[in-house]
């Protein structure tokens, strides 16, 4: 298993704690210098808040952490490529590389839809890795969904 496999491995691990909880198997983890330091599964339901996705509460942790607005130095790995909401949140606080599993084409916003990072109103983009551990990750969310049909 290569080093970014095992940050993504662990948010996989969180997507199947999300969907145990009846939320959208979504898992994000933040990770400097090699380290974990924070990490969230979606909890919108739970919470309340339709601002509970995996990658929010994952980058409020990362900063509560780091001490500072920013996680310059810092890499998000997430299970499903990032909404509009949350690219934003990526790129406010200056994530250095996303890497992300499965494709969103109805809602993901990176390569997807409206494809925040290559907006001129952007001011910072991340290094965008696509497609670790996509199928697993893919397998988790038609699982959940067929459930839900």
């Amino acid at each position: 298993m290569s080093a970014d496999q095992k940050p993504m491995q662990r948010a996989l691990a969180l997507a199947a704690d999300a969907e145990a909880a009846g939320e959208v198997p979504v898992g994000a983890v933040v990770v400097l210098n090699g380290e974990v330091i924070a990490s969230g599964r979606n909890r919108m339901r739970e919470l309340g808040d339709p601002t509970g996705h995996a990658e929010m509460l994952a980058l409020r942790a990362a900063l509560d952490q780091v001490g500072t607005g920013r996680l310059e130095n810092c890499d998000l790995y997430v299970t499903l490529e990032p909404c509009t909401m949350c690219t934003g949140a990526i790129s406010h606080a200056r994530i250095r590389r996303l890497y992300y599993a499965a494709a969103d084409p109805k809602a993901g916003a990176v390569d997807n839809g409206v494809r925040f990072f290559a907006q001129a109103s952007c001011h910072h983009a991340p290094e965008v890795i696509s497609g670790l551990n996509a199928s697993e990750a893919e397998a988790q969310l038609k699982g959940f969904f067929a459930g839900r049909r």
